[in-house]
């Protein structure tokens, strides 16, 4: 990692809350060289999934990672996505995304609530019922892209909730874009914004409605959608 060189892109989601004004600050306080973070701020309130995609058509370099800013994921497992991709052949689109399915029976996941547990084990029925059955963790937010297959998923996507993860696997899957899973470090983080009962309810509908979408022709994986 020594030898890259990075920019931190920040996607303001319409906030109210000064979250642009509060980091370019922070770079100024750093002494961060010009260029390296950049601010991107949408109007309006688009959703996760709506402001990773703004960003992820908008970065410069050759790798790109969005990561939860909860810091459940450990950043320096980045350099495991890295060396995953390099793996591939050069220059091709690959995606690689961190894995907790190596946790399922670590403290991370037993010490977890029942009906936490149960909810997640249904939308990962659902998703498996839906096609992505070759993912293990579909929900880690923690994934890598080349510039080859972000150009070739993002200006495609139609999700901007909290489901656009799963989406940006079934178009990568639907382009035969390869999908690396990784195992990463996580930890659960208290304070989520996820209101467990009802977004889990609104996840598995915007899932459905999603991929019927998807069988019926309303959403296509190759007519670009202007933003």
């Amino acid at each position: 990692m020594a030898d890259k060189t990075w920019e931190l892109l920040l996607v303001d989601d319409g906030s109210t809350d000064g979250t642009a004004e509060y980091a370019i600050t922070w770079a100024r306080e750093q002494n961060l060289p010009p260029g390296t973070l950049r601010v991107c701020r949408l109007e309006k309130n688009r959703g996760k999934g709506g402001a990773v995609a703004h960003g992820m058509r908008h970065f410069r370099g050759y790798y790109a990672i969005f990561a939860d800013a909860d810091g459940a994921s450990r950043f320096a497992d980045v350099a495991r996505l890295i060396a995953a991709i390099d793996d591939q052949p050069a220059h091709s689109p690959v995606v690689a995304i961190g894995s907790r399915a190596h946790m399922v029976k670590t403290d991370a996941v037993v010490n977890r609530s029942f009906i936490r547990n149960f909810l997640m084990y249904g939308l990962h029925t659902l998703v498996y019922i839906f096609g992505i059955r070759s993912i293990r963790d579909t929900q880690c937010g923690f994934k890598m892209f080349t510039r080859p297959a972000a150009n070739l998923i993002f200006p495609y996507m139609h999700t901007e909730g909290w489901i656009f993860d799963v989406e940006i696997l079934i178009i990568a899957l639907r382009k035969q874009i390869p999908v690396l899973e990784v195992p990463i470090s996580w930890h659960e983080v208290e304070g989520s914004k996820v209101e467990l009962a009802r977004d889990s309810i609104k996840m598995a509908i915007d899932l459905v409605v999603m991929r019927l979408a998807y069988i019926i022709g309303i959403y296509s994986d190759q007519k670009l959608k202007n933003e």
